[in-house]
């Protein structure tokens, strides 16, 4: 029998062979991934009972303690707010220079592309601890490392959005004479504005998350109060910090959906 008489497979049975191939592949990845990094799978399912318990004793919040935490979420949302601007504003030029349809000049675009690569390597908690350890235990550690963490990640976006415009417009005012700023000003901007405000939203998003656990380090906000909670075995305070902190975030979640929607 040739090969053009043997019955074809049908897209269920080929889905199946490249499913259970993709499988096996993805568990011997993980079986060989956690015997070279040591990690105790076992010891996961051993410690159940250890996190049932610390979910029983968060079961009682202390709603008293509410009062007290109100002033650092609001400290929490200014520095989530002041780093994302902050960083905003130092990574538009930036963003400029690195995109390949406006500057020409292969070493400053390659330069400044190697500093914003440099600077989204360092992570964010490993910025707030060394800013923490030269300012000192407060908000101005978690601003600077927000607004540092801020202007690599936008300045990556909105260099590969202003890659992406339409060229046209820029051609057209650069036939007549027009200045590098006002072609930037006239032609470039509104292009992009949609897509900036969307990323200002998104990255303000991810810092107001960030804030609290850069605050567990000691740079400011409700993440403090949160580790003097678990140093002092309060899981009540705990319970009403992790709530309130939830909430929030849900909030400014809806906020900045609702001003995309707006804006957008």
């Amino acid at each position: 029998m040739t090969n053009a008489n043997l019955p074809r497979r049908s897209w269920i049975q080929r889905w199946h062979v490249k499913g259970f191939g993709w499988t096996a592949l993805m568990v011997l990845l993980l079986i060989g991934s956690s015997k070279m990094t040591d990690v105790n799978v076992g010891m996961f399912f051993s410690n159940l009972d250890q996190f049932a318990d610390l979910i029983v004793r968060m079961s009682n919040p202390t709603w008293d303690y509410l009062s007290v935490i109100i002033q650092p979420l609001i400290e929490t949302i200014q520095m989530a707010i002041l780093g994302t601007t902050i960083g905003t504003i130092f990574a538009i030029p930036f963003a400029l220079m690195a995109a390949g349809n406006l500057v020409h000049n292969k070493f400053l675009r390659g330069f400044d592309r190697l500093v914003l690569d440099l600077v989204r390597t360092l992570p964010d908690l490993l910025l707030a601890a060394i800013f923490v350890a030269i300012f000192g235990i407060g908000s101005t550690a978690g601003v600077i490392t927000l607004a540092i963490f801020s202007f690599g990640m936008i300045s990556k976006l909105f260099y590969e959005v202003i890659e992406t415009i339409d060229m046209g417009p820029l051609e057209a005012m650069e036939s007549v004479g027009a200045s590098k700023i006002t072609i930037i000003w006239y032609a470039v901007l509104p292009q992009i504005m949609n897509q900036f405000v969307s990323y200002f939203l998104y990255t303000l998003e991810i810092n107001v998350r960030a804030s609290t656990v850069l605050g567990y380090l000691g740079a400011g906000g409700i993440g403090v109060y949160l580790q003097r909670s678990l140093n002092e075995f309060n899981y009540g305070a705990t319970a009403v910090i992790i709530l309130a902190t939830i909430v929030v975030v849900l909030i400014i979640d809806g906020i900045s959906n609702h001003l995309r929607r707006v804006l957008l």
